[in-house]
C-alpha cells in the first residue's frame, strides 16, 4: 500500500499520472478556489476560525469525488 502511494505521488510530480493533467490541476484548482471561497465568507459572517475550517475541508473534500469523477489515468 506504501508503495503505490509513493508511485502515485511520484507519477502526480513529474505530470505522468493524468492522461490529461491540465484538466487534472483546473480541477484541483476548482476545488481550491471553492474551499477558499467557503472559508472567507464563514468567517466574514461570524463563525470562528476553526469552525470555519473545519466546514469549508469538509465541503472541499466531499466536492473533490464529483471534480475527479472523469479524469482518466495512465
Amino acid at each position: 500500500m506504501w508503495a503505490m502511494t509513493q508511485s502515485s505521488i511520484s507519477l502526480f510530480f513529474r505530470g505522468k499520472l493524468f492522461a490529461e493533467p491540465a484538466k487534472a490541476y483546473r480541477q484541483i484548482a476548482i476545488g481550491v478556489a471553492v474551499t477558499a471561497i467557503l472559508l472567507v465568507l464563514l468567517a466574514l459572517i461570524g463563525a470562528p476560525v476553526w469552525v470555519a475550517s473545519l466546514l469549508a475541508a469538509a465541503i472541499g473534500g466531499s466536492l473533490q469525488p464529483y471534480l475527479f469523477r472523469n479524469l482518466r489515468y495512465r
